[in-house]
């Protein structure tokens, strides 16, 4: 089995840094594109960052210069320094790794539970 587990979310003002991680762990053989979404009250989910395992990384339009993701492969972790937070921010985060648990198997995706980001005018 294969769980992913979030952790860093908080209450912070506008202007504010947070970061946060994402631990993939269990049956894994290989770990390919990891990503962090968002979902507002409301608002669909929507794609924040993401890097694969060369370390290419992909940004929304809104968090472009604000946000940075990386990942440590050894530890299959991914992070989200978030720093100048708006209000805007403010959302459920969640974390998507695309994980092959053998070599025979394809990959697939595997979800976090969330992390609450809240972020105070």
């Amino acid at each position: 089995q294969v769980q992913v587990v979030e952790s860093g979310g908080g209450l912070v003002q506008a202007g504010g840094s947070l970061r946060l991680s994402c631990t993939a762990s269990g049956r894994i053989y290989s770990i390919n594109i990891m990503g962090w979404y968002r979902q507002a009250p409301g608002k669909q989910r929507e794609l924040v960052a993401s890097i694969t395992n060369g370390g290419s990384t992909t940004y929304a339009d809104s968090v472009k210069g604000r946000f940075t993701i990386s990942r440590d492969n050894a530890k299959k972790t991914v992070y989200l320094q978030m720093s100048d937070l708006k209000p805007e921010d403010t959302a459920v985060y969640y974390c998507a790794v695309e994980i092959r648990s053998a070599v025979i198997l394809p990959y697939r995706d595997y979800w976090g539970q969330g992390t609450q980001v809240t972020v105070s005018s």
